[in-house]
């Protein structure tokens, strides 16, 4: 196995006005499952093909281990791709698809049969060996993409969007079991999502990308806890983060008319213009004329949680949407009147010019 360097490495479209990915830094530790996610557009899937050789480098390099793959064909970096539409030989039963890459190496027959029936085995395959890619479902053809790449027994596996073809009920079930066979192999695996829900499932850690930068590099829990700026902390999360205009009073954070409490490294780090991020388990629901007014909209209901989706009046700053889990059983309806405050040590401050975050 190996790790992964990408030091500066850029990539940048012929006739384009800014490169497509500046210029990345990014290390992957040996063995480890990291996942690449962003919205579209925002250079995930040209970084991982940087990476596999399907896009040529610009600027910087990219190591695998310690060997230099920057110029290296696809062929001679010992990954193996996982695509978005499988890739399968639709002529070819899946015994044939699985050994093709092996056939392809130069490996004998016999070897071949081997590693074949090993990969089937750990994938499930084995009653589907003589079967063509169109007898198949979504998530069958997607274990024999991943036992394609898998029987190469690569240094590395490049994962780009492969579960986004299958159904809700059938991402969940492969999402586990990509996450275990990684677990189990100990390949060093670079995963790229848009959903950022998959991404924290499944990541050991979890790069949030927007316009071929880096935002964090970080362990799920702390990319939902500790967000470093407003684009993480809009992007990572379910619901997402509410985003509040906050005013600042002599070092004192205030929502509308309330105040919000805050330590006093972050009090003295406090700018002219915040913005306060609030999760939606994050605020309590207090007794009317306290807190800040907020008239429900929607109510979610989804068995154990329910939210509540409302509007919040914030005073000099109008109305504004928020999101609130409502406490276990109190499920609310359309119309209902809420208050709210900021439970103890719930807000993420930010600067609103730069974005980045204020407190600890």
């Amino acid at each position: 196995m190996a790790s992964i360097t990408f030091d500066r490495a850029q990539r940048w479209y012929a006739g384009a006005e800014s490169p497509a990915v500046p210029g990345i830094d990014l290390e992957v530790r040996d063995g480890e499952f990291l996942v690449l996610v962003g919205p579209s557009g925002c250079g995930k899937t040209t970084t991982l093909r940087m990476l596999a050789g399907l896009e040529e480098v610009d600027g910087g390099r990219i190591l695998i281990g310690e060997r230099d793959v920057t110029r290296a064909a696809p062929k001679d970096r010992d990954i193996a791709m996982v695509f978005q539409n499988y890739a399968l030989y639709p002529h070819k039963s899946v015994r044939d698809n699985l050994a093709f890459p092996l056939r392809m190496s130069g490996v004998d027959k016999e070897q071949q049969d081997r590693r074949v029936g090993e990969v089937a085995a750990m994938l499930g395959l084995d009653e589907l060996l003589d079967r063509k890619p169109k007898a198949l479902s979504g998530g069958q053809r997607q274990r024999v993409a991943m036992g394609r790449a898998i029987v190469r027994q690569p240094q590395v596996f490049c994962m780009d969007e492969p579960l986004s073809n299958l159904d809700a009920k059938m991402r969940v079930q492969t999402r586990g079991d990509i996450a275990r066979l990684q677990r189990e192999l100990g390949v060093t695996t670079v995963y790229v999502t848009h959903d950022q829900v998959e991404a924290m499932t499944m990541g050991d850690r979890v790069v949030v990308m927007n316009a071929g930068e880096i935002q964090q590099v970080d362990t799920p829990l702390r990319l939902y806890d500790a967000p470093a700026n407003l684009f993480v902390a809009g992007f990572i999360g379910s619901p997402a983060m509410n985003l509040l205009p906050g005013r600042t009073e002599g070092g004192r954070l205030r929502l509308g008319t309330v105040e919000v409490a805050v330590d006093a490294a972050t009090s003295a780090a406090l700018t002219p213009e915040v913005t306060v991020g609030v999760r939606a388990e994050g605020w309590q629901v207090v007794p009317a004329g306290e807190g800040i007014p907020v008239r429900v909209d929607l109510v979610e209901e989804l068995g154990a949680d329910s939210f509540a989706y409302g509007t919040a009046d914030l005073g000099p700053h109008g109305e504004v949407p928020v999101t609130v889990r409502l406490p276990a059983r109190d499920r609310g309806r359309p119309g209902d009147a809420l208050n709210l405050a900021v439970a103890p040590g719930a807000a993420h401050v930010f600067d609103t010019v730069s974005g980045r975050r204020i407190n600890a």
